[in-house]
């Protein structure tokens, strides 16, 4: 028998709240449950982010996720 709370798994990190947050919408969108862990407990603080997800959609997240089109900075 497994319990529930093992079945999550750590999906990636972010330095950035926003940055996971916004691939935390893009995995939702695409019909994924995520929990977001914030890297400080100081509400408003952007240290950073982790995802999980559950054992079952982790490969389809990664999958996502490693198909975010990167367009490099103008100043680049």
């Amino acid at each position: 028998m497994s319990n529930p709370v093992d079945e999550w798994h750590k999906l990636a990190s972010y330095d950035t709240n926003i940055q996971g947050e916004l691939h935390a919408n893009l995995l939702k969108n695409n019909g994924i449950a995520v929990s977001l862990q914030a890297l400080s407990a100081i509400p408003g603080l952007n240290s950073g982010l982790v995802i999980w997800v559950q054992q079952a959609n982790l490969a389809r997240a990664n999958e996502i996720l490693q198909n975010i089109d990167v367009t490099p900075a103008a100043d680049d």
